[in-house]
């Protein structure tokens, strides 16, 4: 390996859920239900080693043995690439934009507080 994209990048959110703002509206109680479980994965990776965080995920990459999952899931923890929680911070909402933008995938930036609502995921970290 010569470099480390998750190293040198910040946080990206590589993975995000989005809803309509209807949605949220009309099931606060499914999108806050969906949101606790999401940060309990997330408090698992925090307080379980790459051992065991390994051994959960492996059925997920049956193709590779249980010894490289650990590998890269320790490669992944002293990186710190897994944030603690869920909130999507507007560095990481800006830093997804430039990327998409530099790829050619963006045609026009939004702002952050037109398109994102951290209120879910605040209440799931406390």
């Amino acid at each position: 390996m010569v470099a480390s994209l998750g190293e040198d990048s910040g946080y990206v959110p590589y993975t995000a859920f989005s809803a309509k703002k209807s949605y949220l509206e009309e099931n606060p109680a499914v999108i806050e239900a969906f949101t606790r479980a999401l940060q309990k994965g997330m408090d698992y990776v925090q307080t379980h080693t790459p051992a065991e965080i390994a051994k959960v995920i492996a059925p997920q990459f049956a193709e590779t043995d249980l010894a490289t999952i650990e590998t890269i899931v320790a490669r992944y923890a002293a990186q710190d690439t897994w944030k603690a929680d869920l909130i999507f911070e507007e560095d990481s909402f800006t830093l997804l934009q430039n990327i998409l933008e530099e790829a050619g995938e963006l045609e026009g930036r939004v702002p952050y507080a037109d398109l994102v609502d951290t209120s879910f995921a605040q209440k799931a970290a406390e």
